[in-house]
């Protein structure tokens, strides 16, 4: 007969507390992606039973995800045991898969139907939002006695860039700079928080906007999977093959991803290559004629969607930022007030003031604050709410993300080294 401990090694790792520390137990990726499940169950029951979260189109991975990280915090700050999760890769393979199939929705005929000037507006809006969360950013740390580089770490570095960007531009500030050798933690921070914020504010902003200018979807408006105006039943066969195309097209992503990620003082998300490498094959395989199937597609991105913000949330260590407060706490909220008076007299305005617009001001509350998923997220919950925009779904997201990638790593090499001189 196995004894406990070697039951208990089949679902993760054990580590008995000392010194008066928390004992802490590690789930192994299977049992960890079991609770990323319960996580995406529990959210779709929250939020189909409560009214308000569908009224404000709350992402349903958000809502549990927190609840679950709160539980998870209060475990470890009561002394009972602090638990954590096994899933950096499968992680990193969702967030990859997910952008390569956005990616692979961009095409040029759907570019041309949104036309050069929405695009370019678009662009412009991205670059004058990292603008001016670096320059206020500051600006606020300034006032509050708090190090530029840990400014700036609280603005486009974490709140537009995520993350990956604070993490990689963390070290760079510190090594090269003159930062504090807190200028990463402080990033990885702010980046989570805005991952909160992002998600939290994206729905009200355009149920708000939505409101307050009588706007309806068009019902002719549907997913590129339902144009043909019949509902498309899935095939496995057809399943199972673009699987195999969307992971064939995610390892050609990590050429493009090497090309651009060596551009000088440029830091680039793997994802970029990603999603490059889907609307590159899509195009071409357009331009051949090769079959491909858009509904079996769209699906993979949407599990992966959902998968990816379930294991964000889920694993969000709340006890780190406990200690996290004050300066950096008033920072993050001139961001999140930023990022709403932006969306809402900005954003929606340069994008059309339409439906369309009210969208797309929600996935800008999403990159804004946290990541491109978020921005995803945002957009799904409000179309699942109030109706379907297929370039606000398809365009917006990956051109925004795509332009944010290019010009925040420029701008914050830039802006960093003016402020070490």
């Amino acid at each position: 007969m196995p004894t406990l401990q070697e039951i208990i090694a089949y679902f993760g790792t054990f580590t008995p507390g000392a010194d008066g520390a928390v004992s802490t137990f590690q789930f192994e990726y299977l049992t960890s992606l079991g609770f990323a499940a319960l996580v995406i169950f529990a959210g779709h029951a929250i939020v189909s039973h409560s009214a308000l979260l569908k009224k404000f189109a709350i992402p349903a991975p958000v809502v549990s995800g927190l609840l679950f990280s709160i539980l998870v915090a209060l475990l470890k700050a009561g002394g009972i045991i602090g638990f954590s999760f096994n899933v950096t890769t499968i992680q990193d393979l969702c967030q990859n898969v997910f952008f390569m199939c956005v990616g692979f929705g961009f095409s040029w005929k759907l570019l041309r139907k949104a036309g050069g000037k929405l695009c370019l507006f678009i662009a412009v809006a991205a670059c004058l939002l990292i603008t001016l969360q670096d320059v206020i950013g500051v600006a606020v740390g300034h006032l509050i006695g708090l190090n530029p580089f840990l400014a700036l770490q609280c603005s486009s570095a974490s709140m537009s860039g995520g993350v990956g960007t604070a993490s990689a531009f963390g070290a760079i500030f510190i090594e090269d700079m003159g930062a504090p050798a807190s200028a990463t933690t402080v990033g990885v921070t702010a980046g989570t928080l805005g991952n909160i914020m992002g998600s939290l504010i994206g729905g009200p902003v355009a149920a708000f906007l939505i409101s307050r200018h009588h706007l309806k979807s068009d019902p002719n408006d549907k997913p590129e999977s339902l144009a043909n105006g019949t509902v498309n039943e899935l095939n496995v066969s057809h399943m199972v093959s673009m699987f195999a195309m969307v992971l064939l097209l995610c390892a050609l992503g990590m050429p493009i991803y090497c090309i651009l990620d060596n551009i000088p003082k440029i830091e680039m998300p793997k994802f970029i290559g990603c999603l490059f490498a889907g609307a590159i094959a899509r195009n071409v395989m357009e331009g051949l004629h090769i079959k491909f199937y858009v509904p079996e597609v769209d699906a993979i991105e949407h599990m992966f969607l959902e998968l990816y913000l379930a294991l964000v949330l889920m694993t969000i260590d709340i006890t780190a930022l406990a200690d996290v407060a004050g300066q950096m706490g008033i920072i993050l909220l001139v961001q999140a007030v930023l990022m709403v008076l932006f969306a809402i007299f900005i954003s929606f305005n340069m994008f059309g003031r339409d439906y369309g617009a009210a969208v797309m001001a929600a996935g800008n509350c999403g990159w804004g604050c946290g990541s491109g998923p978020n921005a995803v997220a945002n957009e799904k919950a409000v179309m699942d709410q109030y109706g379907w925009h297929n370039i606000a779904w398809v365009l917006y997201p990956s051109f925004a993300v795509i332009i944010d990638d290019i010009y925040n790593p420029v701008f914050l090499s830039l802006f960093g080294s003016f402020l070490a001189s």
